[in-house]
């Protein structure tokens, strides 16, 4: 279940091991990091997740903001290697194009 809809990895991710972790240090790292990234205001209590797949805290992004993960969550489907549209699909595509590890974990799951 730490294979995000999109085929990322959720161990890897700062957030999720800053929580497994309980550490503060990754999550002011993270934080401003993704914030200079992103021109977002991004705070350290908000680097806090348990995955996007499973019950728990995560980020307010992967919460509510995340277009993947809607459409996965309307769509009803495990991850987006269940979708039929997953070929053609803008919403996951740049991932996709992006990353052979995302690629390689969606046609293992």
């Amino acid at each position: 279940n730490m294979i995000a809809y999109c085929g990322l990895d959720c161990d890897k991710c700062a957030a999720h091991i800053a929580t497994v972790n309980n550490d503060d240090l990754l999550r002011e790292k993270t934080a401003k990091l993704w914030a200079e990234m992103n021109n977002a205001p991004i705070t350290a209590e908000m680097i806090n997740c348990d995955g996007c797949r499973v019950d728990g805290i995560k980020t307010p992004f992967c919460d509510s903001m995340c277009d993947i993960r809607k459409c996965a969550l309307k769509k009803c489907v495990e991850t987006c290697a269940d979708c039929s549209e997953i070929q053609d699909c803008k919403t996951v595509g740049e991932i996709l194009n992006n990353s052979e590890e995302a690629k390689k974990n969606l046609s293992e799951v």
